[in-house]
């Protein structure tokens, strides 16, 4: 089974008067990059985040979001000191330059004083924050299933490459079958060439002449890049049936696929096999976007 590199999941726990979520996010990418976000207060636990991740997965640009939410009922507001005494030198010097200009202000009451922004507080410090044992747990679960999710979108995966590799078979016998037709009229060609050549020029040495014609018809002969062809459509069907982190494998096979098409498609001298090498080129483009996404 092939995995696919994109994903999504989230996981969320509580305990304490504190709960966790923690979202797993990924898209393709060439390489494993794990991000991880955790609170400033759980210093260090990305790390182990991290390491958990690297166990399982081999290839994507992961992002893993953990986000902490304290009940509001849980935690006793606290006065801030320092910050009421702040707000009570300001109104003191206020009123002082009310005075000198002449001006009366209304008193100040206690609610209006605790009303002022951060003299109150819900004691952020005083809060519990969870055993990293236990997000780790969050974590774990979230990312079983991750590894689902991008095992279903996998075999989905699997099933549009097994098409594309069957349109790349057919096009392949197509341009086999062309390629021998046109096996006799390359001879009659030839021959008809040296023929020319012989009857137009004199004390040409034939031997070299036919040489030199026998060499173009190795190089307009396709069989090699067929044959490589069917290998190639036989090695991506063996990776797909095996699974695993095939991506690489199949991403480097794709090139392989392109160049051998881009070879049929220069040596074919004939419109037919040339258009049959074209559909064989969109065809593997097709299947070279698709590779992207296999882990």
């Amino acid at each position: 089974m092939i995995h696919s590199m994109t994903g999504f999941a989230a996981q969320q726990d509580a305990k304490d008067g504190v709960s966790w979520t923690v979202e797993i996010r990924g898209v393709n990418a060439k390489g494993l990059d794990i991000r991880v976000r955790a609170p400033d207060r759980m210093q260090g636990f990305d790390q182990q985040l991290k390491a958990l991740f690297q166990k399982s997965l081999t290839r994507g640009n992961v992002t893993v979001s953990v986000r902490m939410e304290h009940d509001s009922a849980a935690g006793a507001m606290r006065l801030d000191p320092g910050v009421l005494g702040s707000f009570l030198a300001a109104a003191k010097e206020a009123q002082m330059q009310a005075e000198r200009a002449g001006l009366s202000m209304r008193p100040a009451s206690v609610i209006d004083l605790l009303g002022l922004r951060g003299v109150m507080s819900a004691g952020e410090e005083a809060e519990v924050m969870p055993e990293p044992a236990a997000v780790t747990r969050t974590a774990q679960a979230a990312l079983n299933a991750f590894i689902e999710m991008r095992a279903g979108e996998g075999t989905a995966l699997a099933g549009v490459l097994a098409d594309m590799l069957r349109k790349a078979e057919v096009l392949t016998r197509q341009a086999a079958a062309l390629a021998e037709a046109r096996k006799d009229d390359i001879a009659a060609t030839l021959r008809s060439n040296l023929a020319k050549v012989l009857d137009n020029a004199d004390g040409v040495d034939e031997t070299r002449v036919a040489q030199e014609l026998a060499l173009l018809a190795v190089k307009a002969d396709v069989t090699e890049e067929i044959d490589r062809l069917h290998a190639h459509v036989a090695a991506a069907r063996t990776l797909l049936s095996d699974g695993g982190a095939v991506g690489r494998k199949l991403d480097f096979l794709m090139q392989e696929f392109n160049r051998e098409a881009n070879t049929l498609c220069s040596k074919s001298g004939s419109t037919d096999l040339t258009r049959v090498g074209l559909d064989l080129k969109a065809v593997i483009d097709q299947m070279r976007e698709q590779v992207q996404n296999v882990e």
